[in-house]
């Protein structure tokens, strides 16, 4: 019976339409509704108004991408974790919070602070233009227009008044910093005496029995356990395997050369100076005629010696930027100025002088001093580019096909992944897999789509293909597992070695820590005997020396009040380490000076004093979180 279906598969899918589209006509806007309803599930709310799941994953996704640009490096896995999502809610929560501030307290940002704020705070010069201009290039690069970034940053501004008179309030002395970094950064000369398990490893040699043992203890089984794993036969359907079969002749190459010969030119670039004088298209009639009458009699001593150019500028231009360098704005693409600047730059010829030039700014002066690229690079010393494309793109249209093909073949001859190699010529690949990627794994054996197919039932018990999976932008997998290895504990004779390593350092640990603890005890008996204790090093928070955080942290909060004191404490490594601890000193003035230990309490205490205003708003307009925090979260300290 399920042998028809599998053969029929086509006709079921049709006679099942015909049941279910009756059913969708009288229950389907229910349906719809309760599908949004997930996306409309109400996670928090602040103020009386809730905060959605759908609002939830925005601001985990665009939390993910602000991490991923400061840190492209960043594992991915870290970004989709229960406390990465609970920091994205967490966040939503405060911003909604203070915006509700902020509206309750009618906060609001003119059009003239944002424009102030633009054009002279340093974080947005790489938005600004030569001319003072918003770079619209850049901001579509972010998904963004003027309009939106305007009111981004308005917003922004808006909720910074909301906790800016807390934090510019907050006072600190200069004696609580002295004192608070004083402690933070003590410095403490000690000798370290280190009871390492190497030392002791090499002395013991347990026997046959007690290895046996060792192993046939239950809370050592895990250690032993071979992991579940699968060896399978897999294909990957991309672009990648699409490309060596794409055909094309010369003429096709020539052809897509001459329809983009855009992009394979040189953008022209022009340098330019300009002379500026600032008036507004709003301003009075007579402030413009003013303006503008400026601006002639400047234009006519530039035209009667245009060598001075330099000099006026530098004397007469209100454009700060390039006024002290001559007017000069350096080379610049098309489109990258003001419409009429820009205009008026890529009509003229070297060394002309324009006419005056209005913009929103004011009366332009232009002397365009240079000119750059346009070039076009000729066939040949593109022609592999070229070639890389238009196979890239016949792929491209290939795989749209053959996606549907691969899905297909390797559903309805779901005993071998042969049929689909063999029709779309792909290679049969074998590898080992777990139930997570193993380390280093890379492409399509790192993806969890793909393990979870591997080992779900219909792969695992009815060794069918797994159906095609995505496992990267146009990259489809299947896989057939060809043979399965369940999770077990190996036989005594397969890991032996390994079962020794670890009796002997467990041994070894235990040796180490006892000779440790018992040197210990007899420096704290006899703080005079330094027999074994290495050479006086100083260590602080910033210079740990050898020592791990632990050690530090152990060492640094060891009572000193009566020297010469002594500490123990267990390595990372198993090890043990006993310090003594023979005087105290003051802080590293080359760390951090009073001057900016000043300003670095003085920082901290403000935003301690924002963050609990922040609680206290919290708690004012009933900010609460409905979801529960996942458990790791919630346990950490």
């Amino acid at each position: 019976m399920f042998e028809f279906v599998r053969q029929h598969n086509r006709l079921f899918q049709f006679l099942l339409m015909l049941l279910i589209l009756p059913s969708f006509a009288l229950v389907g806007m229910q349906g719809y509704t309760s599908m949004m309803g997930g996306a409309n599930t109400g996670v928090a709310s602040v103020d009386g108004r809730k905060i959605t799941q759908a609002e939830w994953d925005v601001a985990q996704r665009e939390q993910s991408q602000r991490i991923r640009n400061q840190n492209p490096g960043v594992d991915p896995k870290l970004l989709d974790t229960p406390e990465a999502k609970r920091q994205a809610l967490e966040s939503l929560v405060a911003e909604r919070t203070l915006q509700a501030a902020a509206n309750h307290q009618h906060f609001t940002v003119s059009d003239e602070r944002i424009a102030t704020l633009f054009q002279r705070d340093p974080q947005f010069a790489f938005l600004r233009n030569p001319d003072g201009s918003i770079n619209k290039a850049i901001l579509a690069a972010q998904g963004m227009n003027s309009a939106i970034f305007v009111e981004k940053l308005r917003q922004d501004l808006s909720l910074r008044q909301v906790t800016s008179g807390v934090e510019s309030s907050a006072v600190t002395a200069s004696a609580n910093a002295k004192l608070a970094f004083d402690a933070l950064l003590q410095q403490r000369e000690v000798q370290l005496q280190r009871f390492d398990i190497k030392d002791f490893a090499a002395k013991i040699n347990p026997s046959d029995a007690e290895v046996e043992a060792f192993y046939k203890e239950p809370a050592n089984a895990a250690k032993f356990q071979l992991a579940e794993s699968a060896q399978i036969q897999y294909v990957v359907l991309d672009l990648e395997a699409l490309k060596k079969d794409v055909k094309f002749s010369e003429e096709d190459l020539q052809n897509y050369y001459k329809e983009n010969a855009a992009r394979y030119g040189v953008p022209e670039e022009r340098r330019a100076s300009h002379i500026l004088i600032k008036v507004e298209r709003s301003a009075p009639a007579a402030e413009r005629a003013k303006a503008k009458a400026k601006a002639e009699e400047i234009l006519a001593q530039v035209r009667k010696n245009p060598a001075e150019f330099a000099a006026l500028a530098k004397k007469n231009s209100q454009d700060e930027g390039s006024a002290a360098n001559g007017g000069d704005l350096d080379f610049f693409s098309r489109g990258a100025m003001v419409k009429e600047f820009d205009a008026a730059v890529y009509a003229m010829k070297q060394g002309e002088i324009s006419n005056l030039v209005e913009t929103d700014f004011g009366y332009h002066i232009i002397q365009l001093t240079g000119t750059r690229g346009g070039d076009k690079k000729p066939f040949e010393a593109v022609r592999a580019e070229v070639e890389n494309e238009v196979r890239k793109q016949l792929a491209q249209r290939r795989y749209s096909e053959a996606a549907e093909q691969f899905g297909n073949l390797v559903y309805e001859q779901s005993d071998s992944l042969q049929p689909a190699a063999d029709k779309l010529k792909l290679q049969i690949q074998t590898a080992t897999v777990q139930r997570q990627p193993l380390p280093g794994a890379a492409g399509p054996l790192a993806s969890a789509k793909l393990l979870e197919a591997v080992f779900g039932n219909d792969a695992l018990r009815n060794k069918r293909n797994t159906e095609a999976v995505e496992t990267g932008p146009n990259q489809l997998v299947s896989a057939h597992i060809v043979q399965h290895n369940p999770a077990r504990v190996p036989p005594l004779a397969d890991v032996k070695d390994k079962v020794r390593a670890q009796l002997v350092k467990k041994l070894a640990t235990e040796q180490a820590r006892k000779a440790g603890e018992a040197r210990l005890a007899a420096l704290k008996a006899n703080p005079a005997d330094t027999a074994g204790l290495e050479a006086a090093v100083t260590v602080s928070r910033a210079k740990p020396q050898s020592l791990t955080r632990a050690q530090l942290e152990a060492v640094l909060g060891a009572d000193a009040s009566k020297l010469p004191a002594v500490v123990g404490v267990a390595a990372d490594d198993g090890g043990y380490v006993v310090a003594r601890i023979n005087q105290l000193q003051p802080r590293d003035a080359a760390v951090i000076d009073d001057k900016r230990a000043a300003q670095q309490y003085a920082g901290a205490w403000a935003r301690a004093e924002a963050q609990a205003y922040l609680a206290a708003l919290k708690s004012q307009y009933k900010a609460a979180i409905k979801v529960e925090a996942p458990a790791s979260a919630a346990s950490a300290p």
